[in-house]
């Protein structure tokens, strides 16, 4: 079996420093916009507002223009699993919604998403959410210097899984730096189609399990952006810009507490 070389670049302790200020400033408006999210809301106004805190911050949106992209954040709700496009969609009570940004600031980039319920969400959407973000946390928790990086993916998977969920297969995570995507690229299950590189000191990476509430195949929509479930079940998302370093893995664009205070079921 062949693999695509990749080209993995480590980061200095210095460099991480950096991504850290970019992070920073990322983790910042997570914690405004959750603030924002309620029915009522379009996805267009969540993410103008996005845009305005990261460019009054100094930096600049990563996904703004990023292949075409038209937006500062991928939006997207309930049956979307990534990519959505902001828009005058409204939401609704008992939405779930994923937001995606990224942030430059002084060169170098930072990822994160989270998955957020809009009003009061049913239990199958809390469950969902709940679980998603614990396979982030267990995906997190696994990652030691000399191990390989597929204990990412199996961490992901066996969650997953043992709670009657899907992994998305056809997205994974990334390397992120100078790029917002630099190798390795980072399954979020066992994959014997990539490589699987040792985790060394200077790593950094972008970890970003898609859960599905049913099947695990996707679609992308008419707008050539927007990835939905085939069966139109729920998915989350939730991802987190990650550090390997001598003094242990550092969690860049941690914010305070998750998201669990915020869930109010029908």
């Amino acid at each position: 079996m062949s693999f695509r070389k990749q080209k993995i670049l480590l980061k200095s302790a210095d460099q991480v420093d950096k991504m850290q200020a970019s992070a920073e400033i990322l983790a910042s408006v997570f914690v405004n916009i959750r603030k924002m999210v309620k029915p009522g809301v379009t996805t267009g106004a969540i993410d103008e507002a996005i845009e305005t805190m990261i460019r009054q911050a100094g930096c600049f949106p990563s996904f703004k223009g990023y292949h075409g992209f038209p937006g500062s954040a991928c939006i997207s709700v309930n049956e979307e699993v990534v990519h959505g496009i902001p828009c005058e969609r409204v939401l609704n009570d008992g939405d779930i919604v994923g937001i995606d940004v990224g942030v430059i600031k002084d060169g170098w980039h930072s990822d994160s998403a989270e998955t957020l319920p809009v009003g009061q969400i049913n239990s199958e959407a809390v469950d969902l959410l709940k679980n998603t973000e614990e396979c982030l946390n267990l995906a997190i928790a696994a990652i030691k210097p000399g191990k390989r990086l597929s204990v990412i993916g199996s961490a992901v998977e066996d969650h997953a899984k043992a709670h009657g969920y899907s992994v998305v297969e056809t997205l994974v995570g990334h390397g992120i730096g100078r790029d917002l995507h630099e190798d390795p690229q980072v399954p979020n299950y066992r994959c014997f189609t990539m490589p699987d590189p040792i985790i060394e000191i200077g790593l950094v990476i972008a970890i970003e399990p898609m859960i599905n509430g049913g099947t695990k195949r996707v679609v992308t929509a008419r707008d050539e952006w927007t990835i939905r479930t085939q069966d139109r079940r729920l998915s989350a998302h939730f991802e987190h810009t990650v550090a390997v370093l001598n003094d242990g893995v550092r969690v860049l664009t941690r914010r305070p507490s998750g998201i669990a205070s915020l869930y109010s079921t029908q």
